[in-house]
C-alpha cells in the first residue's frame, strides 16, 4: 500500500499533525535543489537557473489553492505566513480570531477579539456576523483543519458572512493543505511544508489576489518586496513536491485506519473530540478521562509509540488544552492525546498500537 513507516530504536510515528514523515519525491527535489549554485536573485546564467526553479514551484503551490502564481509568497514557515497576513492585513482593523485557532494567530494578534466554538469545536458563524456589524474594517482569523481534533471549519460560511461586511478572511490551512481539497477563494492563506511531507524550513502565504502587501521581513527585495531574504530553494522545492503528492493521495485507507484506532479507544471508554462533525482523515483527539495526558504519552511511549498531546510548538510542555477548553471540557482538556496518521502509516502498525492503547487504558484506570 505504501513505504513503511520510518522508526528509531524501533518506535511507531503516530504524530503527522507535528510533522509528517519526509516524501521521497520532497528529499529528491530538495537535493535537487541544494545542487543549484546560484541565487534566484543574480542575474547571471545559475542565478537565472535557479529562478526558473523557484518560479516552477510558486506556480504549483499557488495552483494547488487554484491561483496564479504572483499570488504566492514563500515563506520560513506557516508561522511566519499567519505573522505576515495579521502584519499585512490586520494593521487599522479589528481582528477576530477562532478560539480554537493554533498559537501562530492567537499570539499574532494579542488583542484580537476571541470568536467561540460550540461543543464539537466548530465556529459560531452567526455570532462572526453579529459582531462584524458596524465595526468597520476587520480582519478575521480561521483556520480550516483544527490542528489538535481535525475538526474542519465551515469556511465557506465564515468567508460569506466576510465579505457582506467588507472584512478579510486569513485562513490558517496547515492541517488541511493536501489532505482535503480547497477551493476557497477570496481569503488569504498560511501553508508549511513539513506539515505536506516535505523538509521544515519552507512554508507560503498565499495572497487572494496579486497585490503588494507591507512587509513584515523587510530586506533586498525578495518575493517582490513582500518578503525579504533568500529564499530557501531547497525546502521550497521539496515543499512543493510534497504538496503535489499530498494531493494525488487517496485518503480514504488512512481515513479506515483512523477510525479503527477511535473504535479501539471507545471500547476501553475514551471520548473521541468532535467526533460527531466532519474533520480531517487522520487526526483523532482522544479523551481518557481520569487519566493525565502526560501520563498516557509516557506510558505509550515507554511501549513503542510517538503521539502528542496536542500542538508541538510548545516548547515539549504538555499542558491543559486551550482548543478543548473552547469546546467547554473542563478536566478532559488535560486528559488528552492526539492521534495523527502519517501519509505512510501502516494497518498492522497501528493495530499495534490499538491493542498498547486499550491495556494502557485498563491498566491506568483499574
Amino acid at each position: 500500500m505504501m513505504t513503511a513507516l520510518k522508526t528509531v530504536s524501533g518506535t511507531t510515528y503516530l504524530d503527522a499533525n507535528a510533522t509528517e514523515p519526509l516524501r521521497p519525491c520532497a528529499k529528491e527535489a530538495a537535493l535537487e535543489g541544494m545542487m543549484l549554485s546560484g541565487n534566484p536573485s543574480s542575474v547571471h546564467a545559475e542565478g537565472r537557473e535557479a529562478r526558473r526553479f523557484l518560479e516552477d514551484a510558486r506556480s504549483r503551490v499557488a495552483a494547488g489553492f487554484g491561483r496564479i502564481s504572483g499570488t504566492c509568497v514563500f515563506t520560513s514557515g506557516a508561522t511566519e505566513a499567519d505573522a505576515m497576513a495579521v502584519h499585512a492585513f490586520g494593521q487599522e482593523r479589528r481582528i477576530f480570531v477562532g478560539s480554537t485557532e493554533h498559537d501562530a494567530i492567537l499570539r499574532a494578534a494579542p488583542g484580537a477579539e476571541i470568536l467561540p466554538v460550540n461543543r464539537d469545536g466548530i465556529l459560531d458563524v452567526e455570532h462572526l456576523r453579529a459582531r462584524l456589524q458596524d465595526t468597520g474594517p476587520a480582519l478575521v482569523c480561521v483556520m480550516s483543519a483544527n490542528n489538535e481534533t481535525g475538526v474542519l471549519s465551515p469556511l465557506e460560511d465564515v468567508l460569506a458572512v466576510c465579505h457582506d461586511s467588507g472584512a478579510h478572511l486569513h485562513v490558517d490551512a496547515v492541517q488541511s493543505a493536501g489532505r482535503v481539497p480547497f477551493v476557497l477563494g477570496g481569503c488569504s492563506v498560511a501553508v508549511s511544508g513539513h506539515k505536506m511531507g516535505g523538509p521544515k524550513g519552507a512554508g507560503a502565504l498565499l495572497l487572494a489576489e496579486d497585490e503588494p502587501m507591507d512587509a513584515l521581513v523587510v530586506g533586498g527585495g525578495q518575493e517582490r518586496g513582500r518578503r525579504g531574504g533568500t529564499q530557501a530553494l531547497p525546502a521550497i522545492l521539496g515543499m512543493a513536491a510534497a504538496f503535489d503528492a499530498a494531493r494525488a493521495q487517496d485518503w480514504t485507507p488512512v481515513r479506515r485506519i483512523r477510525d479503527r484506532v477511535e473504535a479501539a479507544a471507545k471500547n476501553v471508554g475514551a471520548r473521541v473530540a468532535g467526533e460527531a462533525v466532519a474533520r480531517l482523515p487522520n487526526t483523532s483527539c482522544l479523551i481518557l478521562d481520569g487519566v493525565a495526558a502526560q501520563v498516557q504519552l509516557m506510558a505509550l511511549d515507554l511501549a513503542g509509540f510517538c503521539v502528542s498531546a496536542g500542538s508541538a510548538c510548545s516548547s515539549g510542555k504538555v499542558s491543559s488544552s486551550h482548543v478543548l477548553r473552547a469546546m467547554g471540557e473542563t478536566e478532559g482538556a488535560s486528559q488528552a492525546i492526539r492521534v495523527s496518521l502519517p501519509w505512510n502509516v501502516q494497518e498492522a502498525q497501528v493495530e499495534a498500537f490499538c491493542e498498547a492503547y486499550e491495556a494502557m487504558a485498563w491498566r491506568l484506570r483499574k
